[in-house]
């Protein structure tokens, strides 16, 4: 636990030192929201507020925007020898993974908490109870840990940080077609039914549901399973993968 404690006040260091990962991670899903609540959603024929539409899938993609730094940080870490170091010293291996976990669910939540905040200024009334609150945390909570279990997999796989920061571009666009702006149903055909089948498209409707007040059940599962089963194919990937190269 020190090991992992202190590899993550090393990576948050990294982190406030870069400030393309602050912008990001924090500031470009808060200039999303903005630009889609004001500019861009009176084009869309969303009932009710499109404020209240909009946020949780903004949420999901402020913690898809944060990925490519996770990818990037964990390859400089293997490629300049950082984790190389850590093996001829004192130091338990599963904290330099752990650490790099810890500090995306951290950096994520962060950016999450600012957009929830701007969310309110401009609009944002969820009508959820307490206990609905507690599980919209726990699944951002779960969703956060399997993507970036998966992202530090995609960043001990790559070859270069060049190719880090490239695997995570799929993570990033899948939330962008998913129901996160639009309903699925509103789609053209193919695109459709990708975006009716694709992971965040669960997890939308989920925490959207969720934050609403009208928790749906069925979606809340799909959510769970596919972040279950993200997280385990992320770690057992990053744990196979950090055993052979380090």
């Amino acid at each position: 636990m020190s090991n992992a404690t202190t590899m993550l006040g090393r990576n948050f260091k990294h982190t406030i030192r870069n400030p393309v990962t602050v912008f990001n991670s924090v500031l470009l899903p808060v200039v999303m929201l903005l630009m889609f609540t004001f500019v861009i959603g009176g084009a869309f024929d969303i009932s009710g507020n499109y404020i209240d539409y909009i946020t949780p899938g903004m949420i999901i993609l402020t913690i898809s925007y944060g990925l490519s730094a996770t990818a990037l940080a964990v390859n400089t870490d293997m490629t300049k020898g950082i984790i190389n170091r850590c093996k001829v010293m004192d130091i338990s291996r599963s904290a330099v993974l752990s650490a790099h976990v810890a500090s995306s669910m951290f950096r994520s939540l962060i950016g999450v908490a600012a957009l929830i905040g701007v969310a309110f200024a401009v609009g944002f009334r969820p009508a959820a109870s307490f206990a609905e609150w507690l599980g919209a945390i726990g699944l951002l909570v779960l969703v956060t840990f399997a993507t970036s279990w998966l992202t530090v997999a995609l960043g001990l796989f790559a070859k270069t940080p060049e190719s880090a920061g490239m695997a995570s571009v799929p993570l990033i666009m899948l939330p962008f077609l998913s129901s996160a702006i639009v309903p699925a149903g509103t789609m053209g055909p193919g695109v459709r039914q990708f975006a009716e089948y694709q992971p965040f498209t669960p997890i939308n409707e989920a925490l959207r549901g969720l934050l609403t007040g009208e928790p749906q059940v069925s979606s809340a599962i799909v959510a769970v399973a596919w972040c279950v089963g993200v997280a385990l194919v992320g770690y057992v990937w990053a744990l196979s993968t950090f055993k052979k190269r380090a």
